[in-house]
């Protein structure tokens, strides 16, 4: 280049070390690979156009030729195939492959043509009878290929002009052929006599059908039918379209079928059984396919499906009818047939209990309109769920379907073909099978679903009563435990994975079961018969209980509520989580060892130590006070697990902080009460009903006015309200004012007729029930032995059959021995009626509406007995307890005593019945005023004392401690301590002859230094009779 003589061009330097040839190469390639796609692009293009070209124009000339056969068939037959005759269809005739070739079941003329063939078929078959020399000729072995082809494009072509034609055909799909010749009965005639299983076609014809996903067209073609079904004229008959699907689907599957499979998105499982009430509009369908090997065939192909996880249904019809739930109702409705077949295989109920149990886990929970369901579901508060804006809500009679298909017999069948040959002989000697692990697989794990589906009164006693599930499932637990090896349950039937605890699902099935099984039984049967489990079988079950519960709250804690509470309303977590399974079993497992503790404590068969855990150490106690906490948690699911005086002292650490948070300085305590003694309950009562809740849970101080209208003397530091307390209690307690009955135990509990001696009795109840949790609230102990299902009122329990006995064993002898009568009880002239008698007024009340009527007969006795007990233990005191349970609840929260039993609540109230324990209360005293543990008045005071008999111990107690009662856990939790003071400085004769004082605000005893055992004895028995209130103090 030459230079120009302009001084400002310059050459390009590229200061990154690349050349400008360097650059210009890569822009070169980057253009050449532009350039080169953009060609195979037009070339692509280029071939599409063509292929759409030629495509275009094949179908053009393929129609123009369609147009030319049918012009040209017209004219050879007429456009209503006038001119044709039996040779018509001969395999040397052209008429069927020129139909064939030209067809179109949207062409009104085809259509035409085709109705007009097969009304001349279904003469000719009629009048001759001869199918097969009617299409084959002489020699239908030669030309069978062409034959076959041919018949099974013209059954094709018939359910396909039905399908593309079904709006207008909709009033004469359900028609039957004895009703009218109309253009859809006339197709679906032919198909029928095509696919009779005698002609060697038919199974070619039904594969070809399946190939070609028939029952697709038959589901719309019903689902339009069904929308427009007329009263039929032909009670009895079968439509043309029911008796082609039950030949089609009696072909499938039977031997020597030789059909291809099919997809089973195509299936008659699929389409057809997802159509609702598909069995009333064919009952006939529904005979034949419930039958044995119809039945097991589909319902393995369903399993199939379920194993692999598949979705092979079609869309839902509505939002009512999901196609899920409708295939579930079709298939429950004829498996109680197949089930009593006697040749029903152990596979077909494995099959059966697997698909029910996927099915029935898509569909939400069916509500139970009982009143009985709050009283025997097995669910506790916190399973129940808010409704989902997004649930499905089923169409009612879909439900219903569904609910009367599982009923009793359906499951007596199921339980038994499954269980059948599983031995019931329990012992370690006889292993667990295959067969024996898959069958309660299978049973646990539909029978799990159904428990979260279906109302539960429904099904509960026919598994307790008329199934050999308990003791199947208690032998299988049972071997596992002894073997300390659980086997796994197969994971296509139990939906778990393979680490899941073997010991999950029949837990969660065995433990609702068994609970209804013991709230029926009476007490000869558990204790003496020992039915349905021996003792000694209850006694391991206790252990199998506590083990699992152990393992799911503390060990391997589930998911916290909050959580399952949000994830519970999804299907997916229903189905498939772990999760929610450990949350079921840790409920029934809790509720069903609760109760073994109850039938325990009414008659010991097991130390109670059996039902604690054995990992409750110390840190598990200081977490437990803790909120939030595992060991808190563990405490509201299943307190049993920690030992009962542990949960005192949490209950006492609880009364305590509360206690903290309100007390007041004596000096300016708000609430001081003047009680006269000898009108100690109606001072008590105006003066305490005054008072808020929050002046309850403060101090009261008390001052005493004896007959003579004086104070007594003394400063209430705390002994004189103990000592009011527990005068109180025993007067406002006292049978002889009414408000309160005896059983023949003496134990108390609410007088069912108390409205007719006070007024305002539910008012004295609701201050009753202040009163005692006032005394509960500050640590005293008062001697009210009150009935064990009265105290289940305080922790809102249901009393049933089995609490009885406290209240009227008569009346349950006789109720037994209704429960056992063996001969016709409508004899005795029994009524749904009970007779009350209060104070010589007899009342009748009907137990029923129209029990006056109804007679008591062999199948409504258990009914009778039950609501006999449900009247006198729960209806007749309803009012009495629900005011006593409000006052009581102003003190005492009910997650605070829910940590006890009733026998534990007892002592709670009331400390231990057995004697005065001297040795531990001297091991907790001290000593003042010069007195040791080894000085010589200490130690005859202390024999003297354990000399006492117990009414003199209890005397004795009360004069020191203002209270009769030690406290629960021994005199260590005695505040402050009990102490000893001398009481004189010098032993004069003077001094001698004092009596023996106390503080019972200090729990002080005050002893003069007595010379002999025998003085000691004397005066110290003088002082503690002599009932001069705190005069002596």
């Amino acid at each position: 280049m030459f230079f120009t003589g302009d001084p400002t061009t310059r050459k390009r330097v590229d200061l990154g070390g690349r050349s400008s040839k360097e650059r210009d190469r890569k822009k070169l390639l980057e253009q050449t690979r532009l350039e080169r796609n953009r060609r195979l692009w037009l070339r692509q293009q280029n071939a599409a156009a063509i292929k759409i070209q030629k495509c275009f124009r094949g179908r053009k000339a393929v129609e123009a030729e369609h147009h030319k056969v049918r012009d040209q068939f017209y004219g050879t037959y007429g456009k209503h195939c006038l001119n044709i005759d039996r040779h018509s269809f001969g395999p040397d005739s052209e008429f069927l492959r020129d139909l064939f070739f030209f067809f179109n079941a949207q062409n009104n003329g085809d259509f035409t043509v085709l109705t007009e063939t097969c009304r001349l078929l279904l003469q000719l078959f009629r009048d001759n009878g001869d199918i097969i020399s009617l299409f084959g000729g002489v020699d239908y072995v030669t030309t069978h290929a062409l034959v076959d082809y041919r018949v099974k494009q013209l059954a094709f072509y018939c359910i396909q002009a039905v399908y593309h034609n079904r709006e207008q055909l909709k009033d004469q799909l359900l028609m039957t052929p004895w009703e009218s010749s109309e253009p859809a009965v006339l197709l679906l005639e032919v198909v029928v006599f095509l696919i009779d299983q005698k002609l060697p076609w038919a199974c070619k014809i039904v594969g070809y059908l399946l190939q070609r996903n028939a029952f697709t067209l038959f589901r719309e073609i019903v689902l339009v039918g069904k929308e427009n079904k007329m009263p039929s004229s032909c009670i009895g008959k079968v439509s043309s379209l029911e008796h082609m699907l039950s030949m089609m689907i009696s072909h499938i599957g039977q031997k020597p079928c030789i059909c291809p499979h099919t997809d089973p998105q195509c299936s008659f499982s699929s389409q057809m059984l997802t159509i609702p009430f598909l069995w009333q509009l064919f009952p006939s369908l529904k005979e034949v396919f419930a039958t044995w090997g119809l039945s097991q065939h589909y319902v393995h192909q369903m399993a199939l499906c379920v194993q692999g996880h598949a979705n092979v249904l079609p869309n839902d019809v509505s939002a009512k009818y999901p196609g899920y739930a409708c295939l579930l109702g079709n298939m429950l409705e004829t498996a109680g047939v197949s089930l009593s077949q006697p040749d029903c295989s152990f596979e077909m109920a494995i099959d059966l209990a697997a698909v029910t149990k996927f099915l029935l886990g898509t569909i939400p929970p069916i509500k139970s309109s009982s009143r009985e369901t709050k009283e025997s579901s097995t669910l506790g508060e916190e399973d129940a769920t808010q409704p989902d804006e997004m649930e499905i809500v089923l169409n009612r009679d879909l439900e219903q379907q569904i609910t009367n298909a599982i009923d009793s017999r359906f499951l007596l069948q199921l339980t038994n073909v499954l269980f059948g040959g599983i031995s019931l002989l329990s012992g370690s000697h006889y292993g667990l099978d295959e067969k024996e692990v898959t069958a309660v697989g299978a049973a646990c794990a539909f029978l799990h679903v159904t428990f979260n589906t279906l109302p539960l009164e429904r099904i509960m006693t026919v598994l307790a009563y008329r199934t050999d599930l308990v003791r199947v499932l208690w032998n299988f637990m049972k071997l596992c435990h002894e073997k300390q090896k659980w086997s796994s349950l197969p994971e296509q039937l139990s939906h778990l994975p393979a680490d899941a605890p073997g010991w999950l699902l029949p837990l969660a099935v065995f433990c609702p079961v068994y609970k209804h099984m013991l709230m029926i039984v009476d007490n000869e049967e558990f204790y003496e018969q020992e039915k349905p489990l021996s003792l000694k079988d209850i006694r391991c079950l206790i252990i199998i209980l506590r083990q699992a519960l152990w393992q799911l709250l503390w060990v391997n804690p589930m998911v916290h509520n909050n959580v399952v509470k949000l994830v519970t309303n999804t299907s997916a977590y229903k189905r498939n989580s772990v999760e929610s399974i450990k949350h079921r079993v840790s409920v029934v497992a809790s509720e069903l060892l609760s109760q073994l503790q109850d039938w325990n404590n009414r008659r010991q068969f097991t130390p109670p130590c059996d039902f604690h855990a054995d990992g409750v150490d110390d840190f598990f106690i200081s977490q437990a006070v803790i909120y939030g906490t595992k060991a808190n948690d563990i405490l509201k699911r299943a307190p049993f697990l920690v030992p009962f005086t542990s949960r005192v002292k949490i209950f006492n650490s609880q009364l305590l902080a509360v206690r903290q948070r309100h007390v007041v300085d004596g000096v300016f305590t708000r609430n001081r009460f003047r009680i006269r003694r000898d009108r100690i309950l109606e001072d008590a009562y105006n003066q305490m009903s005054a008072l808020s809740e929050e002046d309850l849970r403060g101090l009261i101080r008390v001052t005493f006015v004896n007959e003579l209208g004086v104070e007594e003397a003394g400063i209430d530091g705390g002994g004189i309200f103990k000592d009011f307390m527990e005068n109180i209690t025993r007067a406002a307690f006292d049978v002889q004012y009414g408000l309160f009955k005896e059983t023949a135990d003496h134990l108390l509990y609410p007088n069912p007729g108390s409205g007719m001696i006070h007024e305002q009795h539910l008012q004295f109840f609701h201050f009753l029930g202040t009163l005692l949790a006032k005394a509960m609230f500050e640590g005293i102990l008062v001697d009210i032995p009150f009935a064990t299902f009265f105290l289940s009122k305080l922790k809102q329990k249901f009393n049933y059959l089995n609490d009885l006995p406290s209240l009227d064993p008569e009346l349950y002898r006789h109720l037994i021995f209704l429960k056992h009568y063996q001969g016709d009880i409508s004899e005795l002239e029994l009524y749904f009626v009970i007779v009350n008698n209060e104070y010589g007024e007899q009342t009748e009340e009907e137990l029923l509406p129209g029990g006056r009527n109804l007679r008591v007969t062999n199948e409504n006795v258990i009914t009778f007995i039950h609501l006999v007990s449900n009247h006198r233990l729960n209806f007749q005191i309803r009012q009495q307890s629900s005011h006593f349970l409000r006052g009581f609840q102003q003190l005492i929260q009910k997650d605070w005593i829910d940590m006890f039993n009733e026998h534990e609540l007892q002592l709670l109230i009331s400390g231990s019945l057995e004697s005065l324990d001297v040795d531990d209360l001297r091991l907790h005293a001290n000593y003042a005023g010069g007195y040791h543990g080894e000085h010589y008045v200490i130690e005859m005071f202390w024999e003297v004392l354990k000399a006492f008999s117990l009414e003199n111990q209890k005397k004795f107690l009360k004069f020191v401690t203002g209270c009769s009662r030690g406290p629960l856990l021994g005199f260590k939790y005695l505040e402050p301590l009990f102490c000893i003071q001398r009481a004189a400085g010098n032993a004069s004769e003077e001094a001698l002859d004092r009596l023996p004082t106390s503080a019972t605000c200090m729990n002080l005893l005050k002893l003069p230094p007595y010379r002999s055992k025998q003085q000691l004895e004397t005066k110290l028995l003088y002082a503690i009779n002599a009932e001069a209130g705190f005069d002596l103090s």
